[in-house]
């Protein structure tokens, strides 16, 4: 059964995408849910219009997070934060705080596109992150982690 997905769907596919699943599975979960529509021939064809149209805007925006991520690649970020003499820190660094200094530097950026390797930093010390700009556009960030 083909259908034209309304929302991202983990192990199915991304929003505006048409993919294959089982039958009961689109029609007892998907479609009722809203997460789905049946891809008909009439949908197929507002789909394809809609996606041409989207196809413009979606070349601009990526392009604007292509520029920023070429920003982004030279940055190295410094967090200051209160730790031992050992270098423990003091509760731990994560994404908000990254989100925060991002926001000093003067780039606006959704915490939870930002991904540590590591669940959060409780030492001092350098690290990287990777922030998710856009489909398929990542940048590294390299993270100074010092006390203040």
């Amino acid at each position: 059964m083909e259908i034209i997905l309304k929302k991202d769907m983990p192990n199915i596919g991304l929003k505006n995408e048409i993919v294959e699943v089982k039958p009961g599975y689109g029609r007892n979960y998907l479609i009722p849910q809203g997460i789905a529509i049946l891809a008909t021939e009439s949908a197929k064809k507002q789909h394809a219009e809609l996606m041409k149209q989207r196809a413009h805007k979606e070349e601009k925006i990526k392009n604007e997070a292509l520029a920023l991520a070429t920003k982004l690649e030279n940055i190295t970020l410094t967090i200051g934060t209160k730790a031992s003499s050992t270098g423990k820190i003091f509760g731990s660094v994560n994404t908000i705080q990254i989100a925060e200094s991002l926001a000093k530097a003067g780039y606006e950026i959704d915490r939870k596109k930002i991904i540590l390797k590591e669940n959060a930093i409780k030492e001092l010390g350098s690290y990287s992150c990777e922030v998710l700009l856009y489909k398929g556009v990542k940048v590294k960030i390299a993270l100074e982690v010092i006390a203040e």
